[in-house]
């Protein structure tokens, strides 16, 4: 997963040992013969609203939308909440739908620029995709971690003895005083006996299906367990 700092967006910090800092990537390896890995994501969130055509983007760099300032038309549904930018775009992300992919994927919000009327995301925005406004309730974030935990056992095969939970930051300010409902899905799902570590991101980084390669996903709860036969 991505390094957060909650809702403030000013500073991720990395480290391994002692070296701690900003702009770092960690990565461990893991492997041997017996070693058996099952993973799983899922989200809860449910689009509304019409379907809109990116008309224009540049990298990561949402433009417009139907030809329309990208961030205008944001600002409409929101309402009240547009005072709250850009961490109010963390309880409403868009639905993902590229040419090249027939599964959406789940896109957050970074940053706003308001001279420029455009909408800064995790990852890139292509032209030609269409898009669709999120919202979620606690019962379904909490439905999709428990589908997310279920998924990766079913891929697993056994009971886990280690489990790797990479929850986005979005999910913890919706679920608010309720944010250990969704740890307790999981833990329903994958029982007692599997150790349960992780933390709250800015994106989650696996796979849609065994055969794919990983990508980024912003607003899921991304499960991954290990055990040795």
């Amino acid at each position: 997963g991505l390094a957060a700092d909650g809702d403030r967006f000013e500073h991720t910090y990395v480290g391994l040992g002692t070296s701690v800092a900003e702009k770092q990537v960690v990565a461990v390896a893991l492997y041997g013969s017996a070693l058996r890995v099952g993973f799983g994501s899922a989200g809860g969130w449910s689009a509304f609203g019409p379907e809109r055509l990116v008309t224009a983007s540049s990298g990561n760099v949402l433009r417009t939308l139907d030809a329309e300032p990208a961030l205008a038309l944001y600002k409409r549904y929101l309402g009240d909440a547009s005072g709250d930018l850009p961490a109010s775009a963390l309880l409403f992300p868009l639905a993902l739908n590229r040419v090249d992919s027939s599964a959406p994927v789940v896109r957050t919000i970074l940053a706003v620029d308001e001279a420029l009327g455009t909408l800064t995301f995790a990852a890139d925005i292509p032209e030609g995709a269409r898009v669709r406004l999120m919202r979620a309730s606690i019962n379904s974030l909490v439905g999709g971690a428990e589908g997310a935990a279920r998924m990766a056992l079913d891929r697993l095969g056994r009971a886990p003895s280690v489990a790797i939970l990479v929850s986005c930051v979005g999910r913890r300010l919706v679920l608010k005083q309720r944010v250990e409902d969704e740890l307790d899905g999981v833990r329903q799902i994958l029982g007692n006996a599997s150790v349960m570590a992780g933390l709250y991101s800015y994106g989650e980084i696996t796979p849609l299906a065994p055969s794919c390669c990983s990508e980024l996903h912003n607003q899921t709860m991304t499960v991954t367990l290990f055990s040795e036969c």
